[in-house]
């Protein structure tokens, strides 16, 4: 099953970071929404922007199982997603992968529907379903008619309880799982890099790992250790299920009564915080690769909306608003200085999740042109950044900035699959949902003094990991002359 992107990032654009944040294994519909980079000539104020968050129904079982629903009557449809609390940042030490692998059985069939019945009952009536895993939970859905949303319910009570651990098809579940690593990362040399620069990036978190984790330690996961690992996690009590479509609230909580009230809760453990120490010195490595063109990976270690905590939340919002300033579509300063202006370079994202469980990074990830190196585009990028903190930042970057922020989020939720993923993903990270409402309130109490502040503060050379992602020095030889011998 291939995987949402990363939850709620607001500005996409390091796709090397996105590609190796999630584990799947089907073709997923999600997409997140890019913000546009059509230049706004009067963007207006990030508060003029409603998030809309009418039609929302929030109750819970006995048995601890948080529902939310919300009505979207545009279509006769039902997305009904199931959000397990549980995912890679959760996992032992020496079984990395172990809630991607767990993902797959589920689609391997109960006691009383098998695995050839499901995808047929899927199928007889119209649906689509997937699933997904990340570093904070493990997601699964169907899309159905909305008279069919029942059969969701049904299917996704079934799984949760009497799930069928078969010898055989773990067998063959764990080959795809390894597969899906070799293909995804062994084979893959920027993945490669980034695995390794995570590690370095984040030494004490458990988001250091690859969702998929390494293969040694998936080799090692026995069928036992899957169903301990089910019994685990596996709950209503750790568990929000969303419903998102042309539905009635009362009616759907009483089919979900029906389905899921005498589920029973269970005791959970509790989950490991997701902290990363910063300021740990500057630090820069080498990576051959079998890369085509050289690659710089740049990560500063920075807190998110979880963890900078409630007196100091601005400087969340301030990292999220200067990442924009840096990178926020054609006319942002990197695209527009480095790229368009000085030549320097000829791709360059950014990434940071606001939005996030735990610490995570500011990330940057370039391409410099041919007769550039690494360290000349590492110096560029760290002079512009350099430049948050002590340069003016005009008003129209900093609206731009606000708004960007705010019409990704509303573009979003466009389609049902990205409203129940956004209050999916943000309900499983221990966030209200309903924040958003209130996010472009936020932005617009940010200040480019609080940008200059954040910018100063975490955005330092202290705090900075680097990668230089190089070919092979025999490939690099054999380019240069061949480059030598064609200007001859």
């Amino acid at each position: 099953m291939s995987s949402p992107l990363s939850a709620i990032s607001l500005r996409i654009a390091c796709s090397l970071a996105l590609a190796t944040t999630l584990a799947a294994c089907q073709t997923s519909n999600f997409q997140q929404t890019a913000t546009p980079d059509t230049v706004i000539a009067k963007p207006a104020a990030s508060s003029d922007l409603a998030i809309d968050m009418s039609g929302r129904h929030e109750y819970q079982l006995e048995n601890g199982l948080k529902i939310i629903i919300k009505e979207d009557h545009r279509a006769p449809v039902a997305m009904t997603q199931i959000w397990y609390r549980v995912g890679s940042a959760d996992e032992p030490l020496n079984k990395g992968g172990i809630s991607h692998l767990l993902e797959h059985m589920m689609f391997k069939g109960t006691a009383d529907v098998s695995s050839d019945d499901y995808e047929r009952l899927i199928a007889k009536f119209g649906g689509v379903n997937n699933a997904f895993t990340s570093y904070d939970y493990t997601g699964y859905y169907e899309l159905f008619p909305a008279n069919r949303m029942p059969l969701a319910l049904e299917l996704e009570a079934d799984r949760m309880t009497n799930l069928v651990f078969d010898d055989q098809a773990f067998v063959k579940e764990h080959q795809v799982v390894m597969e899906e690593r070799r293909q995804r990362t062994d084979d893959n040399p920027l993945a490669k890099a980034y695995e390794s620069f995570r590690l370095l990036a984040l030494p004490d978190s458990p988001k250091g790992e690859s969702v998929i984790g390494p293969m040694s330690e998936l080799e090692s996961i026995e069928l036992s250790e899957l169903k301990d690992w089910y019994k685990t996690w596996y709950a209503p009590n750790n568990a929000t299920l969303v419903i998102v479509g042309d539905v009635k609230p009362k009616e759907v909580l009483a089919q979900v009564q029906r389905y899921f009230g005498d589920l029973p809760a269970s005791k959970l453990p509790t989950r490991p915080t997701v902290k990363q120490q910063g300021f740990r010195g500057y630090q820069k490595v080498d990576s051959e690769q079998a890369v085509q063109v050289p690659v710089l990976l740049m990560g500063y270690n920075v807190p998110s909306l979880t963890t900078v905590g409630a007196d100091n939340e601005k400087q969340a919002y301030a990292l999220s608003l200067a990442q924009d300033v840096l990178d926020g579509g054609l006319s942002a300063r990197l695209e527009s200085r480095l790229i368009r202006e000085q030549g320097l370079l000829t791709s360059v994202g950014t990434s940071y999740d606001l939005l996030d469980r735990g610490d995570g990074l500011f990330l940057i990830q370039a391409t410099p042109r041919e007769s550039i190196s690494l360290t000349q585009a590492q110096d560029a990028i760290t002079a512009e950044i350099n430049k948050l903190a002590t340069d003016p930042i005009n008003a129209d970057e900093i609206s731009r900035a606000k708004t960007n922020t705010v019409t990704g989020l509303v573009y979003a939720q466009d389609s049902m699959q990205g409203q129940a993923r956004m209050i999916g993903s943000l309900q499983s990270i221990g966030l209200d949902d309903r924040l958003l409402a209130s996010l472009p309130t936020k932005l617009d109490g940010v200040s480019v003094a609080d940008i200059q502040a954040a910018s100063k503060k975490y955005l330092v050379k202290d705090n900075l990991t680097v990668m230089h992602i190089v070919p092979p020095e025999e490939k690099m030889d054999k380019a240069k002359i061949s480059k030598a011998q064609a200007n001859n």
